[in-house]
């Protein structure tokens, strides 16, 4: 079974969206395999966005990210990289499609909500920054074999 990263961003958790992207998610046919709130601090952060280090907007991110609390969650899933990026809709809000997360509750690009890891070995290396393996949990639900 596939897992992947989503972070509910600190402008999600102020406008009291967490359970909206969750239920969102779920209702795609997604696992919730972990789940913990964190305020991140600027030494995760920078491990998160490394892969931005040295480009004009890294500072932004990490002071974004750390500004407030954040949930951090592993969604298991045939396809899941997919499906929660196509959940999610586009990076700016702007250009994201109504039905997405983005689409229809972001306001714009530096508040767009929602971070989904892009691949499978993406998400891989994110799980490994915010839970250990004790930490997920897999289990089985009546409804699996339907979804």
């Amino acid at each position: 079974m596939e897992r992947s990263l989503v972070l509910i961003k600190p402008d999600a958790v102020q406008r009291e969206l967490t359970g909206e992207i969750i239920s969102r998610l779920e209702k795609r046919g997604l696992k919730l395999a972990a789940m913990k709130m964190i305020h991140m601090d600027k030494n995760m952060a920078g491990k998160h966005y490394a892969i931005h280090k040295g480009k004009p907007f890294f500072e932004e991110l990490v002071s974004f990210i750390t500004s407030g609390p954040i949930v951090a969650i592993v969604f298991q899933g045939d396809n899941v990289v997919t499906i929660i990026r196509n959940s999610m809709g586009a990076t700016n809000p702007a250009e994201s499609a109504p039905g997405t997360i983005r689409g229809d509750l972001a306001i714009n690009i530096k508040h767009n909500l929602i971070h989904g890891s892009d691949s499978l070995e993406n998400a891989a290396k994110e799980i490994g920054i915010f839970f250990s393996s004790e930490e997920i949990i897999d289990y089985s639900r009546v409804i699996d074999e339907w979804t």
